[in-house]
């Protein structure tokens, strides 16, 4: 035991509390995220619960980005996908990949970001937009004057104001799944092409 807490199930770098030898205030935690919409604990919230109320902060912060913006929930996740992609996050990619052919991506755009292809949008105006502005945050830390001004004409400041929160959210998330290098789940998989550790480039898309 090592500062109050009992942990168990070593998987990778990092141990992960069991429910069973959760501290109260783990417990709590514990049992508010299962309870809510992602109904279950997985990824970087295992590691978080160390930190009772790191996890509970960010399991509310991801709650919102998630589930509770504006911006159409094909887009958001197409925005985790190119950050998933930037950072090499192989379990980010595996269940945002999954959500976003959910949520009707195009799954040829996908696949794209995938192997770091220019992505062909076609007339999708929104997708195109929410690419580039993922792609140059991800890669440059800003975006250019248009790609900013066509995000909000399209979605207000608020939602410039959600993209850029939903990537930089996810950059924290895919940089705890690879510092931990928590495991992908029994019966996920996915293929990255690329070395770990090295960063994707993610090249404009194509005109349509």
């Amino acid at each position: 035991m090592k500062n109050g807490q009992n942990t168990a199930r070593v998987e990778g770098r990092i141990s992960f509390p069991d429910p069973e030898t959760m501290t109260a205030a783990q417990r709590e935690v514990y049992d508010q995220i299962i309870s809510g919409p992602r109904r279950t604990l997985v990824g970087p919230l295992r590691a978080a619960l160390h930190n009772p109320a790191l996890a509970d902060r960010w399991q509310r912060l991801g709650q919102v980005l998630r589930f509770e913006t504006s911006l159409p929930t094909r887009l958001s996740e197409l925005a985790i996908l190119v950050t998933a992609r930037r950072w090499n996050s192989r379990l980010e990619w595996a269940v945002h990949a999954r959500d976003a052919d959910r949520a009707g991506l195009d799954p040829a755009v996908a696949e794209a970001v995938r192997l770091c292809q220019p992505p062909s949008f076609g007339g999708d105006d929104e997708a195109r937009e929410i690419y580039d502005f993922a792609r140059q945050i991800v890669q440059t830390g800003d975006v250019s004057g248009d790609t900013y001004a066509a995000i909000v004409a399209r979605w207000g400041e608020v939602g410039a104001v959600e993209l850029t929160a939903v990537i930089g959210y996810y950059s924290l998330v895919a940089m705890t799944l690879n510092v931990h290098r928590i495991p992908l789940p029994e019966g996920v998989s996915a293929s990255l092409p690329g070395e770990a550790g090295v960063l994707a480039e993610l090249p404009a898309p194509t005109e349509a």
